[in-house]
């Protein structure tokens, strides 16, 4: 069976419960701090007890900056598609891009009649979709809409937003004319284990393949992704053993079935990290040396195995000289962990301490895009002096905010990411490693004073939005100031925890 060669990515799918919507809104941003690819929200508008799947969407969106988000699927017939369609593009504008549009034809027809909806049969909820879809796309164009369908018109309307990006179209599908449909129309498939199963996804695929072969778009061209549920176990069923059970099943079904995209439905922090941190990446690793295989021409030899301990590769990222030229502590004071005699890890190990330096070269990436930022606004307002007109006033206070908006959002990041590490990789490392005790107590420490340090730049982001003209250069030298100190702790915060967690990573993970 065919592999199309996409790229793999990884996400999840957890619950948009009300009654617990901040555990939500933190697994998502556990999912981004862990190297996931995308978190996907359930629309069902009639369910009380659901948050709406785009508010949801938009705050995971504010709260994160790299990882996609979508509706997994949007419940067609209680979403207008012109609004649908402004909707995601207002999204995609606000989020530097990052949106993708799940959509499904409908089901539960109760619920959705009891609020408000059309009941459609079966061939009625798939027309409707396909018309939804051409509104859709005429809306991001940003040209005249016009739809004369038998389920929506839409006469002359002016289309836009355009999104930031071209939004990806995934279909909920599993019967024969939906597979078409998907086949014609769409970007992705995203069919859900307990409705497609794997032994299923064979017959399902070879019948888009044939249909993307006859309208010439040729099955390339639609993503193959897979709603997954499982649990970490001692099991022997798909998803229920080790992580390593997880990762060849999941590879087989990359380069047998050609899935490249799995999404997890969870709700359970530690499953989200095993996900991302040991499954993910053995994944790619197999399905990587697979294709490698077969370009060669060579027998596939799945499953891979690259469990024999190797020298450190990993290097910690070395601390810059202090800008200030002073540190809220000192150095000397720092617990040291004994570093093990001959160390060597398997590739696998090595993984965990490696994630942790890609995070923070993240962070330091922010931050230097942050430092770029005061410094431009700073240039700019030596361009306008003392803003002696209306006009400059108002150009010094638009970079400003935008500036405080930009602060703000690096600050809660930094947050998150010190939040996650003390409630889980440092209690997990503290119990299980007691070397590494002393060390974590530190970082947990230094957690703090940066966290003092975050909000002194906080307290001068307010002066700055807040200031008159004449008090704004010397508000942005107070913020210069605490954002220069704030680089001076975090950084070397960063390469403190990277050289001495090295080692415990490798040997016990993340937790």
């Amino acid at each position: 069976m065919p592999d199309y060669g996409h790229d793999l990515q990884f996400g999840i799918f957890p619950s948009p419960d009300a009654a617990t919507a901040e555990r939500t809104l933190e697994l998502a941003q556990l999912a981004e701090v862990s190297g996931l690819d995308l978190v996907s929200i359930q629309d069902h508008p009639y369910q009380a007890k659901h948050l709406d799947a785009w508010t949801l969407l938009s705050v995971i969106a504010a709260r994160t900056s790299a990882i996609r988000v979508s509706p997994n699927v949007a419940n067609v017939p209680l979403r207008s598609p012109v609004i649908l369609a402004r909707s995601a593009a207002s999204l995609d504008l606000l989020s530097a891009g990052r949106v993708e549009l799940g959509l499904g034809a409908g089901a539960f027809w109760d619920a959705i009649e009891a609020a408000g909806g059309p009941r459609r049969t079966p061939k009625e909820s798939v027309d409707a979709l396909i018309e939804a879809i051409d509104i859709v796309r005429q809306v991001w164009s940003g040209g005249t809409v016009r739809a004369e369908g038998e389920h929506y018109r839409v006469k002359g309307l002016h289309g836009g937003p355009r999104p930031a990006h071209d939004i990806p179209i995934w279909l909920g599908s599993y019967k024969p004319r939906m597979l078409r449909v998907t086949a014609d129309l769409a970007d992705a498939w995203i069919p859900s284990m307990g409705y497609a199963d794997p032994h299923q996804l064979a017959e399902m695929n070879a019948l888009m393949d044939e249909r993307a072969e006859a309208n010439g778009r040729g099955p390339q061209a639609i993503r193959r992704m897979y709603n997954v549920f499982g649990r970490f176990g001692t099991g022997s069923g798909f998803l229920q053993g080790s992580a390593r059970d997880w990762a060849e099943q999941l590879a087989g079904l990359a380069v047998d079935e050609g899935i490249s995209t799995f999404i997890l439905g969870t709700d359970d922090a530690d499953a989200i990290r095993r996900f991302a941190l040991e499954v993910a990446p053995a994944v790619r690793d197999q399905v990587d040396a697979e294709r490698a295989q077969r370009a060669s021409g060579a027998a596939p030899t799945r499953p891979v195995s690259r469990e024999e301990p190797e020298p450190v590769t990993v290097t910690p990222t070395p601390p810059p000289e202090p800008i200030t030229g002073t540190m809220p502590w000192d150095e000397s004071t720092r617990p040291r962990y004994p570093t093990p005699a001959g160390a060597a890890y398997s590739e696998a190990q090595q993984a965990y301490p490696q994630h942790l330096v890609d995070i923070h070269d993240a962070l330091r990436a922010e931050l230097a895009q942050l430092r770029d930022v005061v410094d431009q606004v700073r240039r700019g307002l030596l361009q306008v002096g003392q803003a002696r007109s209306v006009i400059n006033t108002m150009t010094m206070r638009q970079n400003n905010w935008t500036l405080g908006a930009y602060c703000e959002s690096y600050c809660r990041i930094v947050t998150g990411h010190h939040t996650l590490e003390d409630r889980s990789m440092f209690s997990f490392l503290r119990h299980r490693d007691p070397d590494a005790a002393p060390v974590v107590d530190r970082l947990a420490e230094e957690h703090e004073v940066i966290a003092d340090v975050l909000e002194q730049v906080d307290r001068t982001l307010v002066g700055l939005v807040g200031a008159e003209p004449r008090d704004a250069s010397a508000r942005l030298e107070e913020l210069s100031s605490a954002v220069d100190l704030l680089t001076d702790t975090l950084l070397s915060h960063l390469s403190y925890e990277e050289r001495e967690l090295l080692h415990p990573l490798a040997t016990y993970g993340m937790g």
